[in-house]
C-alpha cells in the first residue's frame, strides 16, 4: 500500500495453489526407507571386510605370520537381511596373542620366578610353537642344568650336541666325543614386548569413512 497526492492506491494479490503428490507420500517414504536400510547393511560389510584385511596386512608384515592373521574375521549383523541399525563386529580368534603385540606389554612370570626364553638351539614345540623347559626335556630325554650369571641373563643348559639344524639333542657317542653345553634357555625376570602392531590405527580409519560410505551406497542404489 502507498500514498501520493492524498490518493490511496492499494495493490493486492491473490494467489491459488495446487499441491499434488505424486505417488503416494507413504510409498515414497517407504522406499527412502529401504534405501537407507541397503544403504547402511552394504556400507556396514565393506567396512567390516576392509578393517579384516587391514588387520591381518598388518599382522603378516609385522611378521608374525600368515596364520595368526587369520584368526582377525568379520561378521555384519544382521545375520539375514538389512537394517538401518546394521553393524560389523572385527575380531581374533587369538585376541591374548594380538592384544600382546598390539599393546607391548611389560610380561612377568606368573610364579614370580624366570621367564624361560627358548633359544634357536631349543627347537620347537609339538606343535610348532614356542617350546617349554618341561616339554623339552620330556621329548630330548635330557636334564636342563642352571646355570647362574651375574651379568646378563642365566642360563638353561644341556650337555648334548648340536645337529644338521643347530637344535640341541643327545650325543650318540658313547665316549662322549663331540659333547658339549648347549645354552637352551635364557631366563630373565621380566621381558618388555616390543609394540608391533596398531590395530587403533586402522579401525578409526575405518570408521571415519562410514558416512562417506554410506552416502555412495545409498545414490547409487537410486542411480
Amino acid at each position: 500500500r502507498s500514498r501520493a497526492a492524498g490518493l490511496d492506491h492499494r495493490f493486492e494479490t491473490r494467489m491459488k495453489l495446487n499441491v499434488t503428490i505424486t505417488p503416494n507420500l507413504a510409498a515414497l517414504m517407504a522406499a527412502e526407507i529401504k534405501a537407507g536400510e541397503k544403504a547402511v547393511t552394504a556400507a556396514m560389510r565393506a567396512a567390516g571386510t576392509q578393517l579384516k584385511s587391514d588387520w591381518r596386512g598388518q599382522i603378516t608384515q609385522a611378521g608374525l605370520g600368515r596364520r595368526l592373521g587369520n584368526s582377525i574375521r568379520s561378521q555384519t549383523y544382521p545375520k539375514v537381511g538389512e537394517s538401518i541399525d546394521a553393524a560389523a563386529l572385527v575380531w581374533s580368534k587369538a585376541p591374548v596373542i594380538i592384544g600382546a603385540h598390539d599393546t607391548g606389554p611389560l610380561i612377568r612370570s606368573k610364579d614370580g620366578f624366570w621367564l624361560a626364553i627358548p633359544t634357536e638351539a631349543a627347537g620347537k614345540g609339538a606343535r610348532g610353537g614356542r617350546i617349554t623347559p618341561g616339554e623339552w626335556e620330556r621329548r630330548r630325554g635330557l636334564r636342563l642344568r642352571f646355570v647362574y650369571r651375574r651379568n646378563g641373563p642365566s642360563l638353561l643348559v644341556a650337555e648334548g650336541r648340536l645337529n644338521t639344524r643347530g637344535v640341541g639333542v643327545a650325543s650318540r657317542s658313547k665316549t662322549g666325543r663331540g659333547l658339549t653345553t648347549v645354552p637352551i634357555f635364557l631366563l630373565v625376570p621380566q621381558v618388555k614386548l616390543r609394540k608391533r602392531l596398531d590395530l587403533e590405527r586402522d579401525a578409526a580409519k575405518a570408521q571415519a569413512a562410514l558416512p562417506r560410505q554410506i552416502v555412495a551406497k545409498w545414490v547409487e542404489d537410486k542411480v
